[in-house]
């Protein structure tokens, strides 16, 4: 039987961190459970032990500081690795992405080696989104898929499911970048890898409660190194 770890990263996430663990229990009532705590000031973890102890199969790591969302994630990868998982899904806790919407990423991931949640291919959607912010969104993924040859519409997305070969090829804990800039990056790493991708269409709704940790920075962080990757692209290929 394959074995699935949900990895939820936290940071002030009390007002989400109930609804969410109790809703994934519900929906993935086999998949075990795992948040990621980067010292939430606002008792998210304490939180997060109260219901693990109510609801079980959850599992909780704290970190000592705030060290950002890519950390987070290879954190729950190595700490899922090491207990012998074969599958790992990436959500956000603010219920941006929908986790009725995990059975049908899961089921894909059956045959394909990285899943994404996607809101760029047919199905997909981002109901409340002006056009604007959704016209930046839309060119930063174009412009990555063309730049590094992705063939993917929407590399930024943080909604995933990884299986456990997808991330020994990806060699993940070497992956450095944040945020936007984490997810290309293990698209990168994955295309150039042969692993097998499929995105799946999803709706995208933006955080009712709490604060959105998105800041310019990691945009900008985002869109650097995806010139800096593309201009490494032909000395990578002279090396092979």
């Amino acid at each position: 039987m394959m074995r699935t770890l949900v990895v939820l990263p936290t940071y002030n996430e009390i007002l989400n961190v109930e609804s969410m663990l109790r809703t994934l229990r519900g929906v993935v009532p086999n998949a075990d459970l795992l948040v990621v705590d980067d010292a939430s000031p606002d008792g998210t973890s304490v939180r997060a032990e109260q219901l693990a102890r109510e609801l079980g199969q959850i599992q909780i790591v704290s970190r000592a500081a705030k060290s950002g969302l890519g950390g987070a994630y290879r954190a729950g990868f190595t700490w899922g690795l090491e207990r012998g998982y074969d599958h790992f899904v990436e959500i956000d806790c603010d219920f941006s992405h929908d986790p009725q919407a995990l059975p049908t990423l899961l089921e894909a991931a059956e045959t394909h080696e990285v899943v994404i949640g996607s809101r760029y291919v047919r199905g997909g959607a981002i109901p409340k989104w002006s056009f604007s912010r959704r016209l930046l969104s839309r060119g930063g993924n174009q412009y990555a898929s063309v730049m590094l040859g992705l063939g993917v519409a929407d590399s930024t997305a943080g909604y995933r499911v990884y299986s456990k070969s997808a991330l020994e090829k990806i060699r993940y804990e070497s992956v450095r970048a944040d945020g936007y800039g984490f997810q290309i990056e293990m698209t990168y790493r994955a295309r150039r890898a042969g692993a097998s991708i499929v995105e799946v269409p999803i709706s995208f709704t933006d955080r009712a409660l709490g604060e959105s940790k998105m800041s310019r920075a990691i945009v900008v962080e985002a869109l650097f190194l995806v010139t800096l990757w593309a201009l490494e692209r032909p000395f990578r290929r002279r090396v092979r």
